[in-house]
């Protein structure tokens, strides 16, 4: 019924020749400088032959390799310039769109799911796709009721590639750690392994699109489609125009790239505080940036309206953290004490939560010069984040002679915060792609418990903190 490749054998095949093709650039890279051509100009032609093998393979894979791409695709900013140049464009591909599927296949979908009689659903159905992504591609359409819509469609056989290629891929993480410098790739894999069932269950996506859709109906800043239609393997939700993110990092306007990145901080801290969930697959291809509503338009210029009333359109809700109470108030309690410089403290409430086992003692002081360097976006009224900056950050805890690299070895993730800690640092590797300057404090004032010095004091007296699940003090070690 696909041509999705579904055989275990054959994607194995596929992706075991990774680390094979790696080890023969090298081999070809010092047969090139033994004829005498440039080590740098060398380890470039390496770098992109690299690049273009492994981005290659993991699209045209899609399942597991591609959302494993998809992943690593936003920490690209965090690379040196010399390697991340011919990375860049491989990796950008991957936030878009991939290898479709043939139309036969997705009307056999839609006949299978939907009915026999589903062009009866559409007055117009697209069979080139719009984008096609890990586990599904997306068609554009309209429902028989003149609404302009997107129709998702699974990949048949999805989950079997989901699951054979995350078991594949951690077998030679470790090949994969040079393009995340500092980030430890088998937890990452371990991550997107455990969210399988859940990026695979259209009802569950669709109920925390629809949620999110209720919550933000109306909303200046933030605009959700509303979902349409659901069934097994297949989500019709409203379409939505705008210039997906990847462009705006690409070529838009100073202008247009600060509007998305504030809007993309508003959005990670609002949501949860706002729906008791976490939007967790932050990668450019699931945003927008849109131009005002008609109705808020009156005075628009030629461009769509002045880029402070341009609003930020968010797709792709298949992988969602759910956080009943909103962003965990220890996190706030530690922003907050952190930059006051309460050593003790924020040490106190790291082992208290788990980031430090009780079997391991570390120097308070060390623990906040740890923190500092890294939180130095919510020092100041707004922050320029840059490729310049997050790269400093990574080299710090990468190199294992740095203090930082030493004490980062000692932390622990608890299972709780494992894709909080993951959502942040995507956002903050995509807002250092669009180098946008950004009014974070402003949203953490607004959004995250625990970070105004009144609002803890205020929960103190009301006795108020937040419980974590029991028997979640076990994780992952921290290195990003």
């Amino acid at each position: 019924m696909s041509d999705l490749p579904r055989k275990a054998v054959t994607r194995t095949a596929k992706l075991a020749a990774l680390p094979l093709g790696f080890a023969g650039r090298a081999t070809w890279g010092l047969g090139k400088r033994i004829g005498g051509k440039s080590a740098e100009l060398v380890a470039r032609e390496v770098q992109q032959r690299t690049a273009d093998q492994l981005f290659k393979t993991l699209g045209e894979l899609k399942g597991g390799a591609m959302k494993l791409g998809q992943a690593l695709s936003v920490f690209e900013s965090a690379l040196p310039e010399e390697v991340a140049g011919p990375y860049r464009a491989a990796l950008t591909k991957l936030q878009e769109a991939a290898p479709p599927l043939p139309a036969r296949t997705v009307h056999e979908v839609l006949a299978t799911r939907i009915g026999e009689d589903w062009r009866e659903c559409f007055l117009e159905f697209e069979d080139t796709p719009a984008a096609a992504a890990s586990i599904g591609q997306v068609h554009r359409a309209v429902w028989h009721d003149g609404r302009e819509v997107a129709v998702k469609v699974q990949y048949p056989g999805a989950g079997e590639a989901l699951l054979s290629d995350l078991s594949q891929l951690s077998r030679f993480a470790r090949l994969l750690g040079p393009l995340v410098p500092g980030m430890d790739i088998k937890p990452l894999i371990k991550e997107l392994r455990d969210r399988v069932s859940e990026e695979l269950d259209y009802e569950l996506e669709a109920r925390a699109q629809q949620e999110h859709a209720a919550e933000f109906e109306g909303d200046p800043d933030v605009v959700i489609p509303q979902v349409v239609h659901q069934s097994d393997q297949v989500l019709v939700t409203e379409w939505i125009d705008g210039i997906p993110l990847s462009e705006v990092i690409a070529e838009g306007t100073e202008e247009q790239r600060d509007r998305a990145g504030q809007l993309l901080a508003r959005f990670l801290f609002s949501g949860p505080a706002r729906t008791g969930l976490l939007h967790a697959d932050p990668h450019p291809g699931n945003f927008r940036l849109l131009p005002p509503a008609a109705e808020d338009a009156e005075d628009a210029e030629e461009d769509g309206g002045p880029i402070r009333s341009w609003r930020l359109g968010v797709l792709d809700f298949g992988t969602v953290d759910r956080l009943p109470g909103g962003l965990p108030r220890n996190i706030g309690d530690s922003l907050r004490l952190t930059l006051e410089g309460d050593a003790a403290g924020v040490y106190g409430l790291l082992r208290g939560e788990g980031f430090v086992k009780e079997s391991i003692d570390l120097d308070p002081d060390a623990v906040l010069d740890y923190l500092l360097p890294i939180i130095e976006p919510t020092q100041v009224e707004e922050f320029t984040f840059s490729r310049g900056w997050i790269r400093e950050q990574a080299a710090r805890i990468a190199d294992p002679r740095s203090p930082a690299h030493q004490l980062g070895r000692q932390l622990n993730l608890p299972p709780s915060y494992v894709l909080i800690h993951r959502v942040t640092l995507s956002t903050i590797g995509v807002l250092c792609q669009l180098g946008a300057t950004v009014r974070l404090r402003d949203e953490l004032d607004a959004w995250l418990p625990g970070f105004l010095a009144e609002e803890a004091e205020d929960a103190e007296a009301e006795g108020t903190e937040y419980v974590e699940e029991e028997g979640e003090q076990e994780g992952e070690p921290v290195q990003a």
